[in-house]
């Protein structure tokens, strides 16, 4: 049997009063308390650079490093960033989301084939014809997913 996950072994040589210093910082600075779950999925999530994931597939990396989670943990800690600013959810069907920890002005290719997400930088592409906004109303933002299929 293998032992309980706990983050700073596998990530940081450090005690975890030095460990995952930026994460922790990271965390504390959007508001969240950097409990050890957090700062775990959070080096998961931020250490491989700009990425999209699911819930699931943030669960199967955390299981293959040991971690002792909840899919319904992922899911919580995920919707917890995204609140907070950390990431960004991208939906590109019903049922079917992804987070990407690029939160920058960009949008997305999506591979149907595939599942793939490929980032566009957002200066990129121009939305033109935008309709009246009802009174009160103010863009938050524009989101664009160009769907593409293989070419035959």
């Amino acid at each position: 049997m293998t032992a309980p996950f706990d983050p700073f072994d596998d990530f940081c040589p450090h005690p975890p009063d030095r460990c995952c210093a930026a994460t922790a910082a990271r965390l504390a600075e959007a508001g969240l308390r950097p409990t050890r779950q957090r700062l775990a999925l959070a080096k998961l999530l931020f250490d491989a650079g700009h990425r999209h994931v699911t819930a699931e597939q943030l669960h199967g990396e955390a299981l293959e490093a040991r971690m002792q989670v909840s899919l319904a943990t992922v899911y919580n800690t995920l919707n917890q960033f995204r609140q907070a600013g950390l990431l960004r959810e991208v939906v590109v069907e019903a049922g079917r989301a992804y987070f990407d920890t690029n939160i920058d002005d960009h949008h997305h290719f999506f591979h149907e084939s595939s599942g793939q997400l490929q980032d566009i930088c957002g200066r990129q592409l121009q939305v033109a014809g935008i309709p009246g906004l009802p009174a009160g109303a103010r863009i938050a933002r524009i989101d664009v997913i160009i769907r593409l299929t293989d070419g035959d």
